[in-house]
């Protein structure tokens, strides 16, 4: 929901230190697989209950995330560089409720898997979206240059990452947080279905 508004912010500031990591011979995907690395080393804190170094861990990862994009916009654009970005985005936001899970799962379990199942979905959804899209030459600008066509919704990744600072800040409060976030990602799936039933019949 917010992702565009806060590109529009951010995206100066990632692009003159991206212009810079790729003069000094630091590519795009190498950006990408240190972000991964660094969300496992933040899954792994939270897995032992140390949140607070989780929450920061988690935050370089993402920032990390935002770089790798503005380096390829600097450099050398790849489909493998926009494949890498998915599939790692995709597991690390799959790491971080899990890593809740593990840390107490008699309280996380169930609230964890529900999150997670919602996750999956909503990925299904958009990823195959995309793909019809691109079969009809469907496109949008609003995120500026993407590997893939990206719909909007009201859980995009500046949602997600929210919720997961809000696990991190209040982890007694995991499973309401990821309720109500699961109930987001259903509204956001919901509206994907309604949009693919009206532009791809």
């Amino acid at each position: 929901m917010f992702d565009t508004s806060i590109r529009k912010r951010i995206d100066p500031a990632l692009d003159a230190i991206g212009r810079w990591l790729a003069s000094h011979e630091i590519s795009a995907n190498m950006v990408t697989w240190a972000g991964f690395v660094i969300g496992v080393l933040a899954a792994a804190a939270i897995s032992v209950s140390l949140f607070w170094l989780g929450l920061t861990l988690l935050l370089l990862s993402r920032l990390c995330d935002g770089l790798d994009g503005a380096v390829a916009r600097a450099g050398v654009k790849s489909d493998l560089g926009g494949y890498l970005d998915i599939v790692l985005d995709f597991a690390f936001y799959g790491l971080i409720p899990l890593a809740f899970i593990v840390a107490d799962p008699s309280a996380n379990a169930i609230a964890g898997g529900v999150l997670l199942l919602t996750f999956y979905v909503n990925g299904a959804s958009f990823l195959t979206y995309a793909l019809m899209a691109e079969k009809r030459g469907l496109s949008e600008s609003a995120r500026g240059s993407k590997s893939l066509l990206y719909t909007t919704g009201l859980t995009e990744a500046t949602e997600t990452i929210a919720a997961f600072v809000l696990m991190c800040l209040l982890p007694a409060w995991f499973g309401m947080i990821a309720y109500v976030f699961a109930a987001m990602v259903v509204f956001t799936t919901a509206n994907r279905f309604r949009l693919a039933y009206r532009s791809l019949r």
